[in-house]
Order: structure tokens, then sequence, then C-alpha cells
């Protein structure tokens, strides 16, 4: 069950400037990984390596890949905003994303959203942005600060 459930564009527009969340933790772990980097082709020793990053990594352990964390956002999204009265929804990409801390192997994390603008792009399309902030359990740095930027079709 998400934490705020808003019908239509005038809901999300009651929603502006709110932090929603925090929502879930969420672990990261060694499985999720690999499992990245094998569909992306991103095998840095970083990543998946567990014994070499025991001693050559400054971070002491594996570490998440960014677009990892980034792309967990979609599952986040599900338990923090759910919108009703619109025909459908589409990913039209990301703005700003930043990666200020890193995400060990093991670790939780949990994401909050604002919606932080809303446009009419006409043809009954409105443009969202909602920012996302992925939190990292313990840290005081996000893993992940990114605006999504949707398109919602209204009918």
């Amino acid at each position: 069950m998400a934490i705020a459930t808003v019908n239509g564009i005038e809901g999300l527009r009651e929603l502006m400037g709110q932090t929603v969340g925090p929502g879930n933790w969420r672990e990261v772990t060694q499985e999720m990984i690999n499992t990245f980097a094998d569909l992306s082709g991103d095998d840095q020793w970083i990543h998946v390596d567990v014994e070499r990053a025991k001693t050559e990594s400054p971070f002491g352990t594996t570490i998440a890949h960014g677009n990892l964390t980034l792309s967990m956002i979609d599952g986040f999204r599900r338990d923090l905003i759910q919108s009703t009265g619109f025909v459908l929804g589409v990913n039209y990409g990301w703005n700003k994303v930043r990666f200020p801390a890193p995400v060990p192997s093991g670790s939780r994390l949990r994401a909050s959203a604002e919606v932080v603008e809303i446009e009419d792009v006409g043809g009954g399309w409105f443009q969202i942005v909602t920012r996302f902030t992925v939190e990292v359990e313990g840290n005081e740095k996000p893993a992940c600060v990114a605006d999504s930027v949707g398109r919602a079709l209204v009918g």
C-alpha cells in the first residue's frame, strides 16, 4: 500500500512541495549486484570481486552500481505514491542524477519522493518531475538523488 494515493493531476498538485516517505527498506544483495553486472556488462571488480574488494576497495566490500541504485527507484515509487485518474503514464527520462554515497553489498535502502514540477504539455499530457532521495541505512549522505520525469495522459 502506497503512503500517498492521489487522483488525477489535481491530486498530484496537492502533493507538490511535500516529502512523501520514506518507504520500506530493501536490502541490496551481492546476488542483485552480480545479476545487474551480467545484464549491464559492467563487471568492474568493485562490484563483483568480493575478495579483492575486502582488501583493495576503500569501502571494504563490493558496492552496487549507481545505475542499479537508480533503477531501484521504480520499485520504491510504488511504496510512495499511487496515482489514479490517468489513462496511462510513461517514463520520459531523468533530469539531474547524483550518487553522493556508495551502496555497500548487504546494505538496506529506502526512498522518499517529492513532486517538484507539473507542466501541461498539451494533447491531454502532463509532465511530472518527481525528486527521489534514496538513503542507505546508517549513512548521513543519500545514495542517490534523482529527478524522474514522467508523462501522464488524462482521459
